[in-house]
């Protein structure tokens, strides 16, 4: 059984013109080429997915974008935007905070001015040593007949799940940013995938984190990757969430500065078009 269980959005467990997905190169989930290319071939996209991991065969995501199936992330977290009828629905990409930059923002836009956010930002795991080999192993098997093989790297590399490095990564990536969140008021989700979120729970202070109030500024929501007839979809599994200072807890780390409310809806509103706004199917 392959190791890649998903690439380029298609499911390895069924018969689909692998040659014409190669060369396309595109990422269903956000409907442009992948942008996960190799480091030493820029213009060649990876396209792995997901990833059947260890001896139970888990199905495991290693690309955030796998997380924007039927844009379904955004519906689940309609209930913590002050959203009024009229008003329209943006997601807007890449938006910098203090720490770094936010994935997405579901935004509320009353015309063109920008009347509630949140922030969402998608983590899936990293990986130790390269996928490239099994997604090579995998093609050798499935390549449409009279294709040209691609080079690879040797047979016997193989990857792994870096638990430990995606975990506390994560951790201080939030903690850098919710400071603002909940400094204006509003809301960041972290969307994972339940295994993720489980090791967070095991391995760090999380005895504080509870069942998601709408209430607290930090808000955790879990996936699961299910089989669904020869594909897999994500299922909203749980809801979690704490404040800013429960982030910190998890941590031991201080507060870090705030960003000024403006600075956000001025990036925000010099953002919006027809691209961002969020439309369901």
């Amino acid at each position: 059984m392959t190791e890649i269980l998903e690439l380029f959005g298609t499911s390895t467990s069924t018969t689909a013109d692998w040659q014409a997905l190669l060369d396309r190169q595109q990422c269903p989930f956000l409907q442009r080429k992948c942008i996960k290319v190799r480091k030493s071939e820029p213009k060649l996209s990876i396209g792995t997915c997901s990833v059947s991991h260890g001896r139970s065969r888990q199905p495991m995501m290693i690309c955030p974008y796998r997380l924007l199936e039927r844009k379904q992330v955004f519906v689940d977290c309609l209930h913590l935007l002050s959203h009024t009828p009229g008003n329209e629905l943006h997601v807007v990409p890449e938006v910098s905070v203090p720490g770094g930059s936010i994935d997405y923002f579901l935004t509320a836009v009353d015309g063109s001015n920008v009347v509630d956010f949140l922030g969402i930002e998608l983590q899936t795991m990293d990986t130790t040593g390269s996928v490239w080999p099994a997604r090579q192993r995998f093609l050798d098997t499935a390549r449409q007949p009279g294709s040209v093989a691609e080079e690879r790297e040797p047979y016997g590399s193989r990857f792994g799940m870096n638990w430990k490095m995606t975990a506390k990564t994560t951790l201080v990536q939030l903690h850098h940013k919710i400071q603002t969140f909940e400094a204006l008021g509003k809301r960041l989700v972290l969307v994972t995938q339940t295994e993720l979120f489980d090791y967070l729970r095991r391995n760090f202070e999380f005895n504080h984190v509870a069942q998601a109030r709408s209430s607290h500024s930090m808000q955790f929501h879990t996936y699961a990757l299910e089989p669904r007839d020869a594909m897999h979809s994500i299922k909203l599994a749980s809801r979690y969430s704490t404040d800013a200072a429960g982030v910190g807890r998890c941590l031991g780390l201080k507060a870090e500065p705030k960003m000024e409310l403006g600075r956000i809806v001025a990036q925000l509103e010099s953002k919006l078009s027809q691209e961002t706004l969020l439309t369901i199917g």
